[in-house]
């Protein structure tokens, strides 16, 4: 049986992005730079059923625009598969809400983060773990990433390892085992995403006291992020053919 790299898909993006620019799903499709036959879509968050974890080359967790702590059933079923995927070491990268699912799956701690909505570009710091990360290794020292999220992984699992962070998340990547990963940033989102993403939120922002000019002005391309997708594309398929 031909494996495939699963999007585990959480959710929807704003409608207007979504007409632009494709649906989360479609968005990670183009980072992955895989043949489209070779990825299938389950849409959790309508009720489709998980896979089969041996089914699966690799899977990739979208983000959303609920949160982890909802408890919402579907979201529930996720976080209680995912310890499966991992015990048969199938290649998980959590984007987001992926990222803190797989956190609050393996015993971390998910929440609203304390100081609020992290919103725009942003610079990334690799941790010292991240030299020696497979998903990491190749990426520089500091690097821009597109972000935007209201809760966090307040305390990471046990046994993670913390490959990156900024002076806002203290928790911007972290890997569990030897081939799950959860990253708080978007490495599907380019610029224009990411400023669709901020128009969409205006004039919540605006209540909110946030200066909506700085945050579009602030922005720029983040290739170095993107390219984290590819290069799990790769791990995945060389799971495929072991």
């Amino acid at each position: 049986m031909l494996l495939k790299l699963i999007i585990i898909k959480t959710g929807t993006a704003f409608v207007d992005t979504v007409e632009r620019y494709g649906d989360f799903d479609e968005m990670v499709c183009r980072g992955l730079g895989l043949a489209r036959d070779s990825i299938q879509v389950i849409n959790a968050f309508q009720g489709e059923a998980l896979p089969n974890p041996g089914d699966c080359s690799g899977v990739v967790i979208t983000g959303a625009h609920c949160m982890v702590t909802d408890n919402l059933p579907w979201s529930l079923a996720i976080e209680q598969w995912i310890p499966s995927i991992i015990q048969e070491q199938v290649p998980l990268l959590g984007i987001c809400y992926g990222h803190q699912l797989l956190g609050r799956a393996m015993g971390g701690l998910v929440d609203y983060h304390p100081r609020g909505k992290e919103l725009g570009t942003v610079d990334v710091r690799l941790c010292p773990a991240a030299c020696s990360d497979p998903l990491f290794t190749s990426l520089p020292d500091r690097f821009p990433a597109q972000v935007t999220h209201s809760q966090s992984v307040l305390s990471l699992p046990p046994g993670a390892v913390l490959l990156a962070e900024n002076d806002f998340e203290p928790h911007q990547a972290f890997r569990i085992g030897g081939c799950a990963w959860g990253v708080q940033f978007h490495p599907e989102f380019n610029c224009d995403i990411m400023h669709d993403d901020i128009v969409q939120q205006t004039d919540e922002l605006t209540r909110s006291g946030r200066d909506v000019e700085a945050l579009l002005r602030n922005l720029q391309e983040t290739r170095q992020a993107t390219g984290i997708l590819g290069v799990f594309a790769k791990l995945a398929l060389a799971r495929w053919h072991t």
